[in-house]
């Protein structure tokens, strides 16, 4: 895989993602990072447009309730992160002087942070030289080296090592988009684009003759229906609330009853609602309008 090959593909055919840009703060680059899991990147940009203008530093988030993350979250899924997000401002603010953290070791210690997000952010942000492993770039170096449709459904140590020791010693971090935008755009997990891939001619699999998964079926998410659903809509009620909401508001927006209570139990659980009593909810910490 030559990395100057990969790079000038990506001059000619990277989107162009307000993250990506020169002018692009770490924490918008930490806001983006924590956004994009698990959610498609044309579902985030505007949500990620509004947080950045309501809250373009760490101080300005941290100053406001865990609510009003949550609220801003809007519909990107997992509002966990919001929470996570919010709580890691505070921590950069009172640890850190309000600057994001430059290294792989400190953001690993925010919320919510784990190894790919604190490489990304300290590559993408700070220039640093670590294998950035997201969903695609794991799938191109599975296919284009390793010979294999799929990598592994957890990554493995096997796979640091080589990510690692593909990195090139100059301009690691835009090497490490470059491969994740291949993915993103070409080497795709359902209909890859062989014929239009600048490294076709050298990809294992390919010359393998595309060999199909033999590892387990691969199976979509369902959604429709699932404790996820049910939880998403409860919170849709009290995004959208100026104040805090009865229980009977909540009711009705799911039929089943033990499945609705269940999912309201693990929002209070997680920090994600807050009752006021039995038969009023609220986001966390987010005061009644005019109070």
């Amino acid at each position: 895989m030559d990395p100057q090959t990969l790079l000038d593909w990506y001059s000619a055919n990277a989107r162009d993602l307000p993250w990506r840009r020169p002018d692009a703060s770490p924490w918008a680059i930490l806001v983006s990072e924590i956004m994009l899991q698990q959610t498609p990147v044309a579902r985030v940009l505007p949500v990620y447009q509004d947080w950045l203008t309501r809250w373009p530093t760490p101080a300005a988030l941290a100053a406001e309730p865990p609510g009003e993350a949550v609220r801003h979250w809007g519909r990107l899924g997992y509002p966990r992160r919001a929470l996570n997000l919010h709580a890691g401002a505070g921590q950069i603010v009172e640890r850190y002087g309000g600057r994001v953290p430059d290294t792989y070791q400190e953001l690993r210690t925010l919320p919510g942070i784990g190894d790919y997000t604190a490489a990304a952010v300290a590559g993408f942000a700070y220039g640093r030289r670590h294998p950035i492993l997201d969903t695609n770039v794991r799938r191109v170096l599975a296919r284009a080296v390793t010979g294999v449709e799929y990598p592994a459904v957890a990554t493995s140590a096997a796979e640091r090592r080589l990510a690692e020791s593909l990195l090139p010693v100059a301009d690691a971090p835009r090497w490490s988009v470059a491969v994740m935008e291949l993915g993103a755009l070409i080497c795709t997990a359902r209909a890859p684009r062989c014929d239009g891939c600048p490294i076709a001619s050298s990809c294992t699999w390919r010359l393998a003759g595309h060999p199909p998964h033999q590892g387990p079926a691969r199976r979509g998410q369902t959604y429709a229906g699932t404790d996820r659903q049910c939880r998403g809509r409860l919170l849709d009620v009290l995004r959208t609330a100026s104040g805090p909401v009865p229980k009977a508001a909540l009711d009705a927006v799911w039929d089943d009853p033990l499945q609705r209570e269940r999912a309201l139990d693990g929002l209070v659980a997680d920090g994600l609602v807050e009752p006021l009593d039995e038969d009023v909810y609220r986001l966390p910490g987010v005061a009644e309008a005019g109070k």
